[in-house]
């Protein structure tokens, strides 16, 4: 099964090539293509993993048709037959891992949202007893789930550097205050009814984060979501409070990167056909569980 790495597309405007992401305007619109690309520390892997855009598309579509009664979203559809005739010239390289979707204004903020303390969290916690400004109780441990889910901010990063946890006030000095509190009310809205629908399939949805943008003049969800790129998830039957529970994500390349002599910079190793295919199940293995 081969990997899609790279679209080409020539008589397309491509607009933006991001760590997964290849994304092209059409007719006053986005056509946003999930390639296979995988993304590590900040670093795009010499491989990808196969099919993986294909499960992200399917995911995120899912979820978009999920919360429709929620909040608006960008998408406008995934289906290549329904894309303007100069999409479907490239069917081979855009079906099943491309979104049509409306181009809005990007709010320059990611919403994050966390349930557990794990991650960076648990780092920030470990150093000062808080996380993006939040006070917590002394004693919890890696992966407790805290007392209740926190909004947790960060700036969006150029590719090839990091995103940037901020505090609420900060938040609202770079959006303003009216809609940050738009933005956290949704957030969390959003991430407590996904979390309670993932629990019931096995789930635990430990952490995640959203993008949100403005399309005439209305807040709408875009980009991902909640797929294994934008969120860590855990499986409830092997989940224990104390240890870094084992995610349906890239956590296994991560982990296989950290045993490497390799400085996390640009050019990374190449990561053998084990890893590659054990990440590979991960993503099926937890869209199989979300979707049915």
């Amino acid at each position: 099964m081969a990997e899609l790495l790279k679209t080409d597309c020539p008589d397309l405007k491509l607009v933006a090539r991001g760590k997964v992401r290849d994304i092209y305007e059409l007719e006053g619109n986005l056509l946003v293509v999930t390639t296979d690309r995988l993304s590590a520390f900040d670093v795009i892997m010499s491989r990808g993993i196969p099919d993986k855009g294909k499960m992200l598309t399917e995911l995120s579509v899912f979820w978009f048709k999920h919360f429709e009664g929620k909040i608006a979203n960008h998408l406008i559809t995934a289906n290549v037959d329904e894309m303007p005739a100069a999409a479907q010239k490239y069917r081979d390289q855009f079906e099943g891992r491309t979104m049509y979707v409306r181009k809005a204004e990007i709010f320059p903020v990611e919403c994050v949202a966390r349930g557990y303390i794990v991650g960076s969290g648990w780092k920030d916690y470990k150093a000062t007893g808080s996380v993006c400004g939040h006070k917590l109780p002394e004693g919890l441990e890696l992966a407790q789930q805290l007392p209740q889910p926190l909004f947790t901010p960060a700036t969006k990063a150029e590719q090839g550097e990091h995103d940037e946890n901020i505090d609420y006030a900060k938040m609202c000095e770079v959006i303003g205050e009216d809609t940050a509190g738009r933005l956290r009310s949704l957030t969390m809205d959003i991430y407590s009814s996904a979390a309670e629908y993932a629990r019931e399939r096995g789930i635990i949805i430990a952490d995640t984060k959203f993008e949100f943008g403005l399309h005439d003049g209305n807040i709408i969800l875009c980009d991902e979501v909640l797929t294994p790129d934008s969120s860590r998830f855990w499986d409830v039957d092997t989940y224990k409070v104390g240890t870094s529970p084992e995610s349906f994500d890239k956590q296994i390349v991560r982990d296989w990167l950290e045993t490497q002599p390799w400085d996390k910079a640009p050019p990374p190793p190449d990561l053998p056909d084990d890893i590659v295919n054990r990440t590979a199940q991960r993503y099926r293995e937890v869209i199989d569980r979300l979707c049915a």
